[in-house]
């Protein structure tokens, strides 16, 4: 078999009974790396540290995976200026976040006629919100409703980092006007 040392340099050829006592005298593990070579390769290594680093590397790869979260706003054809605005102020705050939005619009009994109505409001919506995101999936018909996805302009983690730096920077500047406070009251 062929070996490989715990550094990576190459031993050799060397026979299983040899690989063995060597790997016996520095107290580590002989691992077979790959067996369906010609000669079969065998590692020497500690493989209980070489299953525990593995184990931290995937554990730090999901930490630093991000999950996307699809909020959903529903809407009416039928809907006032108001409410729209508000409805439109929650989908970007979400994707201000960096989430998906689903924008659903239901209709009910002869508004299913109209389907041109719920389009254009989605087109509107999309307009409105462009410069923070991007329509991910254009609007289709599905049943009663009328479906469209916005995608975030920017990815969760950025926007994640943007918000931290602007609560730390309100916090650094509510703690020196606070210190200011102090230093203009009057000792009394």
């Amino acid at each position: 078999m062929r070996l490989v040392g715990p550094n990576g340099e190459q031993v050799g050829i060397v026979r299983v009974e040899d690989a063995l006592r060597l790997a016996g005298e520095a107290d580590l593990d002989l691992v077979e790396v790959a067996p369906n070579a010609r000669p079969p390769v065998a590692k020497l290594m500690d493989y209980g540290k070489y299953k525990y680093e593995a184990a931290m590397k995937a554990r730090e790869s999901r930490r630093n995976q991000v999950n996307t979260v699809i909020k959903e706003i529903k809407l009416r054809p039928k809907i006032d200026d108001h409410d729209y605005g508000t409805k439109k102020g929650h989908v970007e705050r979400f994707l201000r976040a960096g989430d998906k939005v689903k924008v659903t619009i239901m209709f009910r009994g002869r508004e299913q006629s109209r389907p041109e109505l719920g389009f254009r409001l989605l087109q509107r919506l999309a307009e409105d919100v462009a410069e923070l995101g991007f329509v991910e999936s254009q609007p289709k018909q599905d049943g009663r409703n009328m479906v469209m996805v916005l995608g975030p302009a920017k990815k969760k983690a950025s926007a994640r980092s943007q918000r931290r730096r602007s609560q730390e920077r309100a916090q650094g500047e509510e703690s020196a006007a606070g210190a200011e406070r102090a230093e203009q009251a009057p000792a009394g």
